[in-house]
């Protein structure tokens, strides 16, 4: 009998955080670098997106394993936001651990990060793709060892003087683009819970070029 109940309190405690069908769970990532220094920079959008959602809909992070996570449920599905904390460049650790963990499948990631090649506020939404120079998703890609994932690409523009790249992308919005940026941050929102409820082909149509 104890021997039981004492199996029971262990499974409990190792539990997943998300539980039931793992084809009804998502992992979403918001790619970004940690601590005050890089908070309002282009290159943290992907937490910003998510800390826009968790505000939104009432959520709250919570310090975890290689990052901080919030759980979203709508209409039968999970979403599982992560933030990861090893730094943009090492960020496919992180995505790997909670893949596992949550018995995730790849199908179900989407990877939220910033791009300078689109125009400020537009999204581009893939199932696969390149790198694009970006060390977030070059790291994601070694790590599990495949382009084919689902990535959401925000874009910051590319409106920088000759070698001032790397000021621009780690330099905070300015006055015009904080304006905007709330209506283009909801209309992020939309598009990961169309992922999750409508799927990706869906959600590529009615979000891609917005």
């Amino acid at each position: 009998m104890f021997s039981f109940l004492r199996k029971l309190f262990i499974n409990n405690a190792t539990r997943n955080l998300t539980e039931g069908d793992p084809m009804k769970k998502f992992l979403i990532v918001g790619l970004g670098n940690i601590g005050p220094k890089y908070e309002n920079t282009r290159h943290n959008v992907g937490f910003r997106i998510l800390d826009f959602f968790a505000k939104k809909e009432s959520l709250t992070f919570e310090s975890a394993k290689l990052g901080d996570v919030a759980t979203y449920k709508l209409k039968g599905r999970t979403f599982l936001l992560l933030k990861p904390s090893t730094f943009m460049n090492l960020s496919g650790k992180a995505v790997r651990y909670w893949l596992e963990k949550e018995n995730i499948p790849l199908e179900n990631l989407l990877v939220l990060t910033d791009d300078l090649n689109l125009p400020f506020g537009s999204f581009r939404i893939k199932p696969k793709g390149s790198d694009g120079g970006h060390n977030g998703l070059k790291d994601i890609q070694l790590i599990l060892n495949t382009a084919k994932y689902n990535r959401f690409r925000f874009g910051i523009s590319d409106t920088f003087s000759q070698g001032r790249q790397v000021d621009y992308v780690l330099g905070e919005w300015i006055d015009e683009e904080e304006k905007i940026l709330p209506e283009r941050l909801e209309k992020a929102i939309e598009a990961i819970k169309s992922f999750g409820l409508a799927g990706m082909a869906n959600t590529m149509n009615t979000f891609n070029g917005k």
